[in-house]
């Protein structure tokens, strides 16, 4: 996948560049020549790039990436499960082994508002299901502005879903 050879190359440019400039070299000048050559190398390397397809493709991938076959093929699953405009997720855990979790719907890593909306306690999660959600793409600042749209809703039974820069 080419992370390694990545950093090397990275690592060699800082090493280099501060070696020229020590020496002497325009800063400037050097910085662009090193914009220019990764414009360059950029364009050769989606040139000769292989689109991966298949999941035993994305699972060698995945592997050499991850140092770890067992997670190269779980994060192959992953994949193949979420499809293409999917969202994998990885994160550390208190527990002992290695664990594929699919979640339906949207995440939002923000949280909620109070712990009182907490639906269920063990895993710390709001779940709703089938609710009207309301996007605001402003800070809502009076519980007045909300009232008619709160007070709908109140009346279909249904839950809402505030997502909102600030409350």
């Amino acid at each position: 996948d080419g992370t390694t050879t990545s950093v090397v190359l990275a690592q060699a440019m800082v090493r280099e560049g501060l070696k020229n400039v020590a020496a002497g070299a325009d800063p400037i000048s050097l910085r662009r020549g090193i914009e220019k050559s990764v414009a360059a190398v950029s364009k050769a390397l989606l040139t000769s790039a292989k689109e991966v397809e298949t999941e035993a493709e994305i699972a060698a991938c995945a592997s050499i990436s991850a140092g770890d076959p067992q997670i190269g093929d779980i994060i192959a699953q992953a994949l193949e499960k979420v499809g293409k405009e999917g969202v994998v997720t990885v994160e550390e855990s208190n527990t002992f082994g290695t664990e594929l979790e699919i979640t339906e719907g949207m995440r939002f890593d923000k949280g909620y508002l109070s712990a009182y909306f907490v639906t269920d306690a063990e895993r710390q999660e709001t779940v709703f299901e089938n609710p009207y959600i309301l996007i605001c793409d402003s800070k809502i600042s009076s519980v007045k502005d909300l009232l008619p749209v709160v007070d709908k809703v109140i009346q279909s039974g249904k839950q809402l879903l505030i997502i909102a820069e600030d409350v």
